[in-house]
């Protein structure tokens, strides 16, 4: 259904917060990859092994099995561990997007806390990591990644804010 009138020349519609966000936060899960990838390149680590761990022991808990046989089904999980990533990105994104925080700062700071929780209590919870037995190295290498998703989000859905656009002056 389309809107008319005061509220659509002004760009606002329902799911404007949510998509706004859910672009930020697919924006914000390239710069924690990146970071990630980079992390791996200066310190010669190998990708980590959660996000397999993770659809594996999600399949065990519901009951749902991933289809296919030895090296097919394989790669299932190894697509499927990023996909949940992605997910959880695009999700504290979209979450971010209906709060709409007026401070840049703010909203990275309620990204990062975000992301940090979306990705580490389901792995917790199904008893694949357990947070409160990570160094401070650990932490640290946990953190940065999510930081950089929590800037690249809230900065990112600041500049898809209608009310900035407006405020921008017309470029000729």
């Amino acid at each position: 259904m389309r809107q008319t009138g005061r509220k659509a020349r002004r760009g606002h519609f329902p799911a404007a917060g949510p998509l706004a966000g859910a672009a930020a936060g697919a924006a914000g899960t390239s710069a924690l990859n990146a970071v990630s990838y980079l992390d791996m390149v200066v310190r010669g680590r190998g990708a980590s092994d959660t996000p397999t761990e993770s659809v594996e022991r999600l399949s065990e808990v519901t009951g749902v099995p991933v289809p296919g046989e030895g090296a097919t089904r394989e790669n299932r999980v190894a697509g499927l561990g990023p996909l949940l990533g992605l997910a959880t990105g695009v999700g504290v994104g979209a979450a971010l997007g209906l709060v709409r925080p007026r401070h840049t700062a703010v909203a990275a700071a309620l990204a990062t806390t975000g992301a940090l929780v979306g990705s580490n209590a389901p792995m917790a919870a199904l008893g694949i990591s357990d947070p409160r037995r990570w160094s401070a190295g650990d932490w640290l290498s946990d953190l940065l990644p999510h930081a950089a998703y929590g800037l690249v989000t809230a900065w990112t859905l600041a500049r898809l804010s209608p009310a900035r656009r407006r405020r921008t002056p017309a470029r000729r």
